[in-house]
């Protein structure tokens, strides 16, 4: 089959390259760009010299002879505008922006700054936890790709929620990213000088994937209140880890929470629930779609702790789009992402 990338120029463009190489049953066909079209993508990207594949306009009507299924890695705010095209000439599209995360296009506005996409093209939309989604995104034509920092978050909390072991008022979030999921664009936010040996935090009480947190938090229990969620910039290229914290409605063991985890991931091929009192650690899925959980339970204070690690431009990004796009197309749901983690 066929893909197409628009956006490919950005880190989760050129990441969807590399996770497609060896993918079984996807080629990547064609690259496209509102920007650069007619340059060739290595100018951007040498090591991709050996591709040849150079930047195509975005014309809805060519791409749908050329592609069975389109991913659209654009900033958000340029999706909104650029896909319902796309799905109006019947083509597939697994979306890596924000702009159809959030159902309420006013929430989006508030919390993105920028023009919300139409309704319609919201509720066709397929939110692609695809751990916990499976099904609807198996009959979709179109997916909305979750957010990195959303992702681990999601993937720690969801079997708490869905067993209603913790109170739904308490829970905090402590997430720290590496700097490639700010994107390739130069800012002082991520410059070398400034965030070398140095450690921020960003977006406080303002990041815009709370409210898409919280969202999908309601899925699974209609007694959601506002999460504390705190975003961070640490000094590695890759990386994310959530820190969750909330407090238990009844006294209970570390086993038994676990327990309860392991339940829920057992026949998920890329979440791996580390044996009761060990960490992940960011290094550990560098490179793969693996999200791996930690899990302690404090009977002094009542509160669980959960460790969440995931490579955020894989599976906070390309790597899950892949994933949604495999059960989009009736493919095994770990086709192409068979990749060992990189270490060290």
């Amino acid at each position: 089959m066929n893909v197409g990338i628009i956006g490919a120029t950005g880190y989760g463009g050129v990441e969807l390259i590399r996770l497609l190489e060896n993918h079984p049953a996807f080629h990547v066909k064609e690259v496209y760009s509102s920007s650069q079209e007619g340059e060739e993508l290595s100018n951007s990207y040498p090591h991709l010299v050996h591709k040849n594949l150079v930047l195509k306009s975005i014309d809805p009507i060519e791409i749908k002879k050329e592609v069975d299924l389109v991913f659209a890695s654009t900033p958000s705010g340029v999706s909104s505008k650029l896909i319902p095209s796309l799905i109006d000439a019947g083509i597939k599209v697994v979306d890596l922006s924000g702009d159809f995360r959030l159902k309420d296009k006013s929430l989006y506005e508030k919390w993105y700054k920028k023009e919300g996409a139409d309704a319609d093209y919201l509720s066709k939309a397929t939110y692609g936890l695809s751990e916990w989604f499976q099904e609807d995104i198996q009959n979709s034509d179109f997916v909305s790709n979750p957010g990195c920092y959303s992702t681990a978050t999601l993937l720690g909390l969801a079997p708490l929620m869905v067993e209603g072991i913790i109170d739904e008022s308490s829970i905090i979030v402590d997430g720290k990213s590496g700097v490639s999921g700010a994107g390739r664009s130069h800012s002082p936010l991520t410059h070398f000088s400034e965030m070398n040996e140095n450690l921020k935090i960003y977006k406080v009480n303002e990041h815009q994937h709370i409210p898409e947190i919280e969202q999908t938090l309601s899925c699974w229990s209609g007694q959601v209140k506002p999460i504390t969620f705190s975003t961070h910039l640490v000094p590695m290229t890759r990386g994310i880890m959530t820190t969750i914290y909330a407090t238990i409605k009844e006294d209970c063991e570390t086993e038994h929470i676990h327990k309860k985890f392991t339940k829920h991931y057992e026949d998920c091929k890329f979440v791996r629930v580390r044996e009761k009192g060990t960490f992940p650690f960011t290094k550990d899925v560098v490179g793969s779609n693996y999200c791996d959980i930690g899990i302690s339970y404090d009977e002094r204070t009542r509160r669980i702790t959960v460790v969440s690690v995931i490579d955020n431009l894989v599976k906070g990004a390309s790597g899950q789009a892949i994933q949604n796009a495999n059960l989009m197309m009736g493919l095994e749901e770990d086709a192409g992402l068979k990749i060992v983690p990189i270490y060290p």
